[in-house]
This record gives C-alpha cells, structure tokens and sequence, in this order.
C-alpha cells in the first residue's frame, strides 16, 4: 500500500505521503488540504467506504481521522460526517522576486467515458487465483511460450465466450494480446500484407483507433451511425475497402446495439467481397434492460474477428485482451506478434485463466452489472429531477450514456464542468473527420467514479448543465 491509493486518489487526488498506512494516509491529508485540494467545508468519505476503496482496516482510517480532528485539520459532527475545517495556511517560503509555481489541479470529479470503477477490481478474488495459479503453473510458464499465449487461458476463454458471448472460440483460434491497441495494431499489419488499402470505421468512435490503422497504411473512410447503428448497407458504396471495424454490441459513443439487419448486412459484405470485419466487443457483459446481444462473430466466423478484453470487466491495467480468428489468420497474426512482442505476461495469463475457471469471473461481472444499473438509475433519475429538458440515450448496456444538449452549447458546457472541476467529454470529440456535423452532447461515463466519488460526480454534473 505505499503506492496503491487508487480510489482515494482518482476522485480527490491525494498521494501518500510518510511510512505506515495510518500515517501515511493522514500526511496525505495534511497537504491535500494545504495545497487547497481538499478545501474548507468538503465531506470525506466514511472511514467504511474510503478503507474499503483503498483496501485497508477500517480502523486504520477512523484512526487518522480522528487524530486529525483532535489537530484540527478535521471536523466531525455526529449526523454531517467528517469534513475539512476551516482553517488558515501560512503562506510557503518563497525567494525573493522568485514567481510561485503555479499548482496544476487534476478536476475533482471524474466522468470520462471509457474506464471502469477501479475501486471495485476484486483484489481479494485476484489474489487467491493468482496464488492457486502460481503453484499449479508448470515450470515450462516461466520461459519463451506459445505466442498465442497460455493454452490455460486460451481454453477458459473459448468456454466462456461460447457461453457468455456466442462466440465460436477454439482454444487453437485464440491470441492473447496486450490490450485491444494490440491487437488492432496487429490486425493492421496482416491487412497490409493481404493487399488490403482500406478499413471502414463508424463514423462515431476512437481516433487512437483510426490513427491507427492509418499508421498501417490504411485508409480509413467513415460509415454513418444512426438510430440503428452502423449503416453497413454503405460499405457496398464505399470503393477500395477491404475490412470493417464495428462495436455491433453497443456502439461506441452512441451506445446503440448494430440492428439485425445491419448485422446480416455486414456479414453478407463480407463474404460477397472477401472482406473481414473487426468485431470490437469492449463491453458485452453489462446490459441491463434487454436481451442479450450475442456476438457478430457468431454468425460467421471465417469472415469476423473478434477482438475482446478484459480492460472494461476488470481492470485496463491488466493489459489482457484476445483474438478470436479465422482460421487461416492464426499462423499470420503469431508471426506479426512474433515480430515485436511475443507474448504476454504468463503469471497474469495463468491467473485470469482460474480466475474465469473458478467461477470468480462470472461473479464479479454479475456484481459490477448491478452496481453500473443502480448508477445509470440514478443518473436518469437526477436528470429527470433536476434537468428534465435533457435526453439520455444509449442507456440499454454499457458504462456511459449520451446526454444530448441544445445545440450550440456543448463547448459551453464542458468549459463550465472544468471551471467546476468535472471532467466531462464532449459528443463531438469522437466524430469522424469525413461525417457531417451533429448533434450537441456529452458523453458522461458513469462507472469511472468509485463509489465514494459517484454521489459527487453526479451532483456536479447536474450543476454545470445550461
């Protein structure tokens, strides 16, 4: 714990500071509160819900808290909680004619689209399955493997996506890869070497992605997104492009899933031209007010691969993701991964392998699915309060929901979440060069705060909206 205060700091920014939890935890709080970080008046979380976002005995937290009120740095009233006090900082030396450093402020509230709550990644679980992982591992796991990486994994996985996912998956057809970047990077090379010039992409999406399969010598020409996803009836009118990249699950912004004629569209493109579409599948599991939607690959997966990871369900730090291939792409891909990154590290392979194996994996997704539910509750429930003009969509499944503003007021409002240090994403930042301009809107992630952070997430949403 000397480096690990991961929901403490994401939401209040706070480093430790000093040896020992307890007193590390209370110099961090000494200097968050002298550098203005923590300002008069703010609520700190419970000592149960902040010991229980860094991991660490409650006692330990109520114990700085306490020595902090006796100092005077804190107060705590029986029915208002701990708060910071009113208190004067002397002015810090500084030299003569010198200017003070100006204090670079990381927001105090966080809800960009793209991460989970990393409070909630379930060390506990992860610890033991590392530990019967690590003394089951033969010693052969330890050297030069297998670029497709651990057969461990590789045969968990082909059973849980054939369950949770739909996916045809033998264990022989799956790559582990570092990270979804990964194995689109991986993807880009193998295209090149196949002739192909052009990678179609939504017209909603991530530039880091379309960068790059530019980088790889692809073009990389938008579709439209509406209502019903991708329009992947546009590919047949889109000259020189060998491959899609899709998030038919739920489209990234929109959160749409890909309509089942568009679905049918894609794959009969495909086989029609000899194409190949890049199933980007970055958050399947948490759906909430629908049926299951299985994944593309599932109906056809000579012409479909399936890119998935682990970064959204547990942690993007992991770096864990796999492909799923056409057969005859497997040899390729080895051999571009062989190139510059042989193969992923074995001790986390072997763990997320008896992670998933021992049923933990299910239980934590199913966990964080009620927990992401009860948050996109209460976010439409405090917008229908508080801004009942505003619509939400793209809130069937996912970690993020798309709040449309009046038009003309999107870059207005992000530069007043800043001021009110929120972090929020404007729509626009994910559209397409070759689209034509849209709506006004935000796209607000709501499983990135941790759960001591949500309340104040949300409130301040709300307060920076016109």
């Amino acid at each position: 714990m000397t480096d690990s205060w991961a929901a403490f700091g994401a939401d209040l920014h706070i480093e430790p500071v000093g040896a020992g939890l307890r007193s590390g935890l209370m110099n961090a709080l000494r200097e968050a509160v002298r550098t203005g970080r923590l300002t008069p008046g703010t609520r700190l979380p419970s000592s149960r819900t902040l010991a229980s976002d860094l991991g660490i005995a409650r006692n330990t937290v109520a114990d700085a808290y306490a020595e902090l009120v006796a100092e005077g740095w804190l107060i705590a009233r029986q029915g208002s909680g701990t708060r910071v006090a009113q208190r004067a900082a002397p002015p810090g030396p500084t030299a003569r004619g010198a200017r003070p450093r100006p204090v670079r402020r990381r927001p105090a509230h966080n809800l960009m689209p793209g991460s989970p709550d990393l409070s909630s990644f379930p060390r506990a679980e992860w610890l033991k399955a590392s530990r019967r992982a690590l003394a089951a591992a033969p010693d052969a796991a330890f050297g030069y493997d297998d670029p497709r990486g651990r057969v461990e994994l590789r045969t968990a996985l082909a059973d849980y996506l054939a369950r949770a996912r739909g996916v045809y998956a033998d264990p022989e057809r799956i790559v582990i890869c570092s990270g979804f970047v990964h194995g689109l990077t991986l993807m880009g090379k193998v295209l090149r070497r196949h002739g192909v010039r052009g990678t179609a992409v939504e017209s909603y999406g991530l530039d880091i992605h379309w960068n790059l399969l530019t980088e790889a010598g692809l073009r990389t020409p938008g579709i439209p997104v509406d209502a019903l996803g991708a329009r992947t009836g546009a590919l047949r009118e889109t000259p020189g492009v060998g491959a899609v990249l899709l998030t038919p699950a739920h489209q990234f912004p929109t959160g749409v899933p890909l309509h089942p004629d568009r679905r049918a569209e894609a794959v009969d493109w495909a086989r029609s031209s000899g194409g190949l579409i890049l199933e980007d599948d970055y958050d399947g599991e948490f759906r909430y007010d629908r049926q299951p939607v299985g994944a593309l690959q599932g109906l056809d997966p000579e012409r479909v691969v399936y890119l998935g990871t682990a970064s959204k369900s547990l942690a993007p730090g992991l770096r864990l993701a796999w492909m799923v291939l056409p057969e005859g792409l497997v040899e390729e891909v080895c051999e571009a991964k062989g190139g510059f990154d042989w193969m992923s590290g074995a001790l986390d392979q072997l763990t997320l392998a008896e992670f998933i194996a021992s049923g933990a994996y299910d239980r934590h997704v199913r966990a964080m699915r009620l927990r992401y539910r009860r948050r996109r509750d209460q976010l439409v429930e405090a917008l229908a309060e508080r801004a009942p003009d505003f619509r939400v969509s793209g809130i069937a499944a996912g970690l993020h929901a798309v709040l449309e503003l009046p038009g003309g007021t999107e870059q207005t409002v992000v530069q007043a979440a800043t001021w009110q240090g929120l972090a929020l994403e404007r729509l626009s930042r994910f559209r397409h060069r070759d689209a034509e301009p849209g709506r006004d809107g935000l796209v607000i992630g709501y499983g990135t705060p941790s759960e001591s952070g949500w309340a104040g997430a949300l409130d301040a949403l709300c307060r920076v909206l016109p």
